[in-house]
């Protein structure tokens, strides 16, 4: 859900759902006032509207008393004249805080109150006005008038105490403030854990990363269910974590290999120095003490000093590969002359070293490519000079064969050397990676020739894999596009 809409969402729930709540809750409450009217002031005709109109209580208080008395103001009023009657009205009347007073021929006949109250009012200390005596302490008052049963004028009033009606009324209110109080941190609460669910945690999450990252340490994760903004936001720091990881990892493995390489590079050229120092000494102190002799020793120390040339060759053109600052220069090419010039000098140099080399061509002679010529050769002449460093004891075999596909022609170049195993495989393209047994340093070389041939042949838009069987021998192979030339119709 998007954060836009959880706002909306939050601020129907804070405004509008209270309303709800509390009108629910006064309807709630008022029903129950009123069933608590009815009983405690022996009300009738109780509606909701006394709830908002107080007053209206006192008029439809003791509605059973004033109904008895109204018919016996018509039917029998000598029952006026009964004090045991009258007490017993009053014992009613004191059950829901109002008292009785009987006036005949406006003289007080009976009082259910003290006479002290009685006294003021007939002072006129408190003043009549509607259905009020106004004072100090009001007076809300029935009153019924009726004819005693010798003619004389006879009136019953019932008196009740305004306080009392206020007081129901200050509760009913309190109730009804303390609930609508009570809804409204509820739903406060709600709506602020939701937020916080949505926003505040993931923001925090965010925080602790940010820290991490800070301290370096980015083994942690930022996943969050949200699918809004801050579920971006978090997607996003995710991701930001992840790649940032892999190139600190990047760079350690090539500061690792740089290390390594150093180390490679510093034993190669330390063993041909060494062997140089020793001839040199060698022919210093006299022991080349015949032409053959030294001789010998001048093309040792010749072999030696190319043997380095060789190494900073490769250095080099491995470091411009790595910076993508190699200038290739690309040219059309016919696959077949191509590689027969390569093969005829390749094979001139595996014969002096006993090994047969098998060419075969499958792909038709008109076929061009795009490649640079010299950087090509390269990657022929390290993936056979790879093949006749490991080949082992046994009468080496090396084959060319070129294979013809749709979009590209697919060179494999076989030997039956002493193989990969499968656990390395997947490594021997990385620079200065060498096997533990046969690809060490004591067959020469940086270890950088397949890294540098993996460079190359992804520069030309290709790709180079190899696959091997321990004890009989590796196929590297690698593909080249074919050159088509476009057709234009006029």
């Amino acid at each position: 859900m998007r954060l836009a809409t959880r706002m909306k969402i939050t601020y129907g729930v804070v405004f509008f759902v209270p309303i709800i709540l509390i009108a629910v809750t006064f309807w709630g409450l008022g029903r129950l006032e009123l069933e608590s009217l009815r009983q405690k002031y022996d009300m009738r005709n109780a509606s909701m509207e006394m709830l908002f109109n107080p007053f209206e209580v006192l008029g439809n208080m003791s509605d059973s008393v004033v109904e008895e008395l109204e018919s016996a103001a018509e039917q029998k009023p000598e029952q006026f004249e009964n004090i045991e009657y009258l007490e017993n009205i009053n014992a009613r009347l004191e059950r829901v805080y109002s008292f009785l007073i009987v006036r005949k021929d406006g003289e007080i006949y009976y009082s259910g109150e003290d006479m002290d109250f009685i006294n003021r009012i007939e002072l006129g200390e408190e003043i009549k006005k509607g259905g009020f005596i106004v004072g100090e302490e009001p007076f809300h008052v029935k009153q019924i008038s009726f004819e005693y049963t010798d003619g004389t004028d006879g009136v019953v009033q019932i008196f009740t105490p305004v306080s009392v009606v206020v007081d129901q009324v200050e509760r009913m209110v309190l109730k009804v403030l303390v609930s609508a109080l009570i809804i409204l941190l509820l739903v406060g609460a709600i709506a602020f854990t939701w937020l916080y669910q949505s926003v505040v945690q993931p923001l925090e999450k965010l925080k602790k990363a940010a820290v991490n990252i800070k301290n370096g340490n980015l083994d942690f994760n930022v996943i969050t269910d949200n699918d809004d903004e801050i579920g971006e936001v978090c997607t996003a720091f995710e991701e930001m974590r992840i790649k940032l990881k892999d190139q600190i990892e990047l760079s350690m493995q090539y500061e690792k290999d740089n290390k390594e390489l150093i180390s490679n590079i510093s034993h190669d050229l330390k063993t041909p120095i060494t062997a140089i120092k020793g001839y040199v000494e060698g022919i210093r102190d006299g022991v080349a003490d015949t032409p053959e002799k030294m001789d010998k020793y001048i093309r040792t120390i010749y072999n030696k000093a190319t043997d380095m040339d060789r190494l900073i060759d490769e250095l080099f053109l491995y470091s411009k590969l790595d910076s993508n600052s190699m200038n290739y220069s690309f040219a059309k090419l016919n696959l077949k002359d191509y590689f027969e010039d390569c093969v005829d000098e390749i094979s001139l140099d595996l014969e002096s070293r006993g090994i047969s080399l098998e060419y075969r061509n499958y792909v038709p002679e008109d076929t061009i490519i795009i490649a640079d010529p010299e950087q090509l050769k390269r990657v022929i002449n390290n993936i056979v000079g790879n093949s006749v460093k490991y080949m082992g004891a046994r009468p080496g075999r090396i084959r060319i064969f070129i294979k013809n596909e749709p979009e590209f022609v697919q060179v494999d170049i076989s030997d039956n050397g002493t193989g990969i195993a499968k656990k390395e495989l997947p490594h021997i393209f990385e620079r200065c990676y060498r096997t533990d047994a046969s690809r060490n340093s004591s067959k020469g070389g940086s270890g950088l020739g397949l890294s540098i041939a993996k460079k190359i042949i992804e520069e030309h838009g290709g790709k180079i894999w190899a696959n091997s069987v321990e004890n009989e021998g590796t196929t590297l192979s690698f593909v080249l596009r074919k050159y088509k030339e476009c057709v234009t119709y006029e």
